[in-house]
């Protein structure tokens, strides 16, 4: 039985939950359900926990707050994140928190059911882990007592700040490590194989931890010999060196050159790849975990950049965004007008974008998914039984996030897009009803222009002005001149109702070159003046 803590404070986000998930039948217990974090830290001290479901926006103690004091005090709790899109450029803080799954709400039961399934699953590895790592322990115990070990542990905890900075430093210079430099910053080492970007079982965690050892060394040797700085293992496979500026102006320049060959050893000698990310300058001691996250959240990259990664933070360009939104635009209008280089193009355009800007994993999916759910929208306007394209959809979003690189995740979603292309090019495949719609949409986006006319539609639908012309009045009754013309008229009168507005403005406004002209066709078309129409709805 695992048992499952919710955390919301909307009471009726906790009622629906409790209600509609059959616990029982996913041998499960709900042991609680907190409004609050405070609460719920007060809970998993006087309860055992397995699994909590968490919001994020909650009174005196939030969902990241939460989760922090859940990695810091019980480790082995798998945490769910609830979220808004809003909301994710704060839940991307919570990776360091080893959060193991966002959801977007709202949730449904299913999907929240395949989540808890998969949690389950992550309970009982870390209690597969748990006890043959403490067996590991005990026999490795006298390998923790050698100097290599010591030195790593009171550097690390120099760097992350869990012990006084004079102490460490004290302790440091009686091992015969003197920390006295213009500035430092930390790079920090993982194999790629070995890394969270797969899934390890027991054999290859121990393969692991004999990599990482003869990782440390060639990193010893080499930042040794260059009198750089030092090298220390951090907690599981990972290696870090501690650089320290005194010699040379290109000091920055040979930190990188001293990771690549690094790098490229470890691929010479034992055929494995590693990555690396460079923090940025600091420049004293006690800063050096600024550093040190900095390093950390470079190899998050990994996921949008792929292994053998060598990445320095102190170059990279803060605060790029990504135009999802524009860009989803001109994705949207390729695939109505079943453009298939475009679609791709619009795609490639977006994936560029997103690596660009350098998001987490988190935010990158949640592109991805943004991209899906477009495609969602843009079948509604076609099929009446959206049941054909929802078939398995959340099969396909649980599928994007389970992806180990960003890569990977965009092959899913460029099948899907492509099904999709395929479906709608088969259903409007010579459809005049579908060159009557796209008209119609065109018309509705740019009546604005003065200069709109048959020519520009038919240059945009790729035929010709007399087929055009013919399927257009077929299919909605009116011409191509009178769609227009009433498209600016019922502009126009929504301007005049609601605006104070001047009729050579509103003329303008809707695409009326001519002010009298506007004012002769409002009247042909309403029977009186635009004046007079104004006057009679202000009343």
């Amino acid at each position: 039985m695992y048992r499952v803590l919710l955390v919301d404070d909307e009471i009726l986000v906790r009622d629906a939950i409790r209600e509609n998930i059959d616990w029982a039948g996913l041998d499960c217990e709900l042991v609680g359900d907190c409004e609050n974090g405070r609460q719920a830290m007060e809970f998993v001290q006087e309860h055992p926990v397995d699994i909590v479901l968490t919001d994020i926006c909650m009174p005196y103690v939030d969902g990241m707050e939460l989760s922090h004091f859940l990695h810091d005090n019980y480790p082995d709790i798998v945490i769910v994140i609830f979220s808004g899109f809003g909301e994710f450029e704060y839940a991307k803080k919570a990776i360091q928190y080893n959060v193991s799954e966002y959801l977007l709400k709202p949730v449904t039961a299913v999907e929240l059911a395949e989540v808890i399934n998969r949690m389950k699953e992550k309970v009982e590895q870390k209690r597969e882990e748990k006890q043959k790592m403490e067996e590991l322990t005990k026999t490795s115990e006298n390998y923790r007592k050698n100097a290599q070990v010591i030195r790593s542990k009171a550097i690390e905890a120099l760097v992350n700040c869990t012990t006084n900075v004079e102490e460490s430093l004290e302790k440091l210079r009686s091992m015969g490590i003197e920390l006295s430099a213009v500035r430092y910053r930390v790079a920090m080492f993982d194999i790629d194989l070995y890394s969270d970007m797969y899934q390890l079982d027991m054999e290859k965690r121990q393969e692991s931890a004999l990599m990482a050892f003869v990782l440390y060394n060639i990193s010893d040797e080499i930042i040794t010999r260059e009198q750089a700085g030092v090298a220390y293992q951090e907690g599981g496979n990972r290696v870090c060196l501690l650089f320290q500026e005194k010699w040379s102006r290109n000091f920055a320049a040979k930190t990188r050159e001293i990771c690549r060959e690094i790098q490229d050893k470890m691929q010479e000698v034992m055929g494995i790849e590693v990555s690396v990310g460079i923090g940025g300058w600091v420049k004293t001691p006690d800063k050096l975990l600024i550093s040190h996250d900095m390093a950390a959240q470079a190899m998050q990259y990994r996921y949008l950049l792929g292994g053998r990664l060598l990445l320095d933070m102190a170059e990279q360009p803060g605060g790029r965004s990504v135009p999802i939104d524009s860009l989803l635009e001109t994705f949207t209008e390729a695939m109505k007008a079943g453009r298939r280089e475009d679609v791709g193009a619009a795609f490639q355009e977006m994936k560029d974008a997103i690596r660009s800007a350098l998001v987490e994993k988190s935010r990158a999916c949640m592109y991805l998914q943004q991209i899906i759910r477009t495609m969602d929208r843009i079948c509604e306007d076609v099929f009446a039984d959206m049941h054909c394209v929802r078939q398995g959809r959340e099969e396909l979003l649980h599928q994007i996030t389970e992806q180990k690189s960003f890569d990977s995740a965009c092959q899913i979603v460029e099948a899907y897009i492509m099904k999709i292309f395929n479906m709608l090019s088969d259903m409007n495949s010579s459809s005049e009803e579908r060159q009557a719609r796209l008209a119609l949409d065109y018309i509705q986006k740019n009546y604005m222009e003065p200069d709109l006319g048959l020519n520009d539609i038919c240059s945009y639908l790729n035929i010709s002005t007399s087929y055009f012309s013919n399927i257009f009045k077929k299919m909605t009754g009116e011409t191509f001149t009178e769609v227009l013309i009433r498209a600016r008229m019922e502009k126009a009168k929504e301007l005049l109702e609601k605006t104070t507005m001047k009729n050579y403005e509103i003329a303008k406004k809707v695409g009326f070159s001519d002010p009298h002209y506007f004012g002769i066709s409002f009247k042909k078309m309403t029977g009186v003046t635009p004046t007079e129409y104004a006057r009679g709805k202000r009343k």
